[in-house]
């Protein structure tokens, strides 16, 4: 558990915070790769940066007081630290996804771990009925993501992790979309939470990274194992980065909260809009649910816009907003779920999960809202039929 009653506080000053030896405010980046020992088997703490790095280590021992558990461990993607959780399981096992999940998540599964015998199901865990229904013998893990990406569908986590738990069945969750400043799923009764740390901890489009925190030695353990023997860790300078970027994470997800907020609101009463997902507005699926168990709405939006318009000129005349992949930097970006996040998911599984082919995703950024929703208003304006 945080040493700090407000994550506010322990964002900043979390996990090692300063340099011991030197006074340093910032923890220096220790950019080496191994270290000099005093004599056989005489270490000063480290021997070599794939096993265990001064920078690195501030910040697993961060992301950890943030989430409230265990241990964390640093990767250099979010895909690097979904691999290396996955990699707990053993060939016969099954993992259950949530039924519109981040495209890496399902290609992993589907394309590399089904070449070790381990299997998935997609499964509603937004309906506890329908998820429990799903669960089988061989079922080991649960993957959640709330709210899920893209359609930002809300699972209540308390009551999945019950019911997983029951059946004997690991509860992982990836808390991209909210982080730990949102919502904290270890204290919802998960067993691990994963970060693509690259969106809203780093926030500025400048590193790509993952981190996974756990709830027990005995995780911990398996997972520092699995670590060091992959080595997909992440470096010391992009360590540094991370550090750098969660310190000011409370300032920019108030202001990505606010701006989002006003957008999704704007678009819901907007007549060229079809359909607006944010889970912030009252009349939105698991709405109730997510008040109980994150902040606020967060930040990410996705929405559809009538028939007749024309998505590739909506995106072709955005002049603030850029169409981008990847999320959570200062700058706001859409994307095209159907041909870039979540590609890699066969057609038919899209369209039975409701990912269509107009569906729009939107990370609002800290600009002035303004501008966004003049930018918004005149690419909706651009895109309209005979226009």
């Amino acid at each position: 558990m945080s040493r700090y009653e407000h994550t506010e506080t322990a964002l900043i000053h979390g996990g090692i915070s300063t340099d011991e030896r030197t006074g340093a405010v910032n923890v220096p980046i220790y950019q080496t790769s191994t270290y000099q020992q005093d004599g056989l088997g005489k270490m000063r703490g480290y021997e070599y940066s794939r096993t265990g790095n001064p920078t690195r280590e501030a910040l697993e021992k961060l992301i950890a007081e943030l989430e409230g558990g265990y241990a964390g461990f640093a990767f250099g993607s979010g895909m690097a630290a979904i691999t290396a959780v996955l990699s707990l399981l053993q060939s016969g096992d099954r993992v259950l996804i949530s039924s519109n999940v981040y495209g890496g998540t399902f290609r992993v599964l589907d394309k590399v771990f089904d070449h070790f015998g381990i299997t998935y199901t997609i499964a509603d865990t937004a309906d506890l009925a329908k998820y429990e229904s799903q669960i089988t013998d061989d079922a080991k893990a649960v993957i959640i993501e709330s709210p899920a990406n893209p359609l930002m569908t809300v699972t209540d986590i308390a009551a999945v992790a019950e019911i997983s738990h029951r059946h004997g069945l690991l509860v992982i969750v990836d808390n991209t979309f909210m982080t730990p400043y949102l919502q904290k799923p270890l204290a919802l009764g998960a067993d691990i939470v994963v970060h693509s740390a690259t969106k809203y901890l780093g926030g500025h489009s400048d590193v790509v990274a993952g981190l996974a925190v756990v709830n027990s030695e005995e995780l911990a353990q398996k997972l520092a194992f699995i670590q060091n023997s992959t080595g997909g860790v992440l470096g010391p300078f992009d360590s540094f980065l991370l550090i750098r970027g969660i310190k000011t994470l409370a300032v920019r997800m108030d202001r990505h909260v606010e701006n989002a907020q006003k957008a999704a609101e704007y678009l819901k009463q907007h007549p060229a809009v079809k359909t607006v997902y944010y889970p912030g507005l009252p009349d939105a699926q698991g709405y109730a649910i997510n008040r109980k168990q994150a902040k606020n709405g967060g930040v990410m939006i996705s929405f559809e816009l009538h028939e007749g318009y024309d998505i590739n000129r909506f995106f072709e005349s955005l002049q603030l907003i850029m169409l981008a992949e990847s999320l959570g930097g200062v700058e706001s970006l859409v994307c095209h779920p159907a041909t870039m996040t979540h590609a890699s998911i066969p057609a038919e599984i899209r369209k039975k999960v409701g990912i269509t082919d107009g569906l729009i995703r939107l990370s609002t950024g800290i600009e002035n809202i303004a501008d966004i929703l003049a930018d918004l208003e005149q690419a909706i304006g651009k895109a309209a039929p005979n226009v």
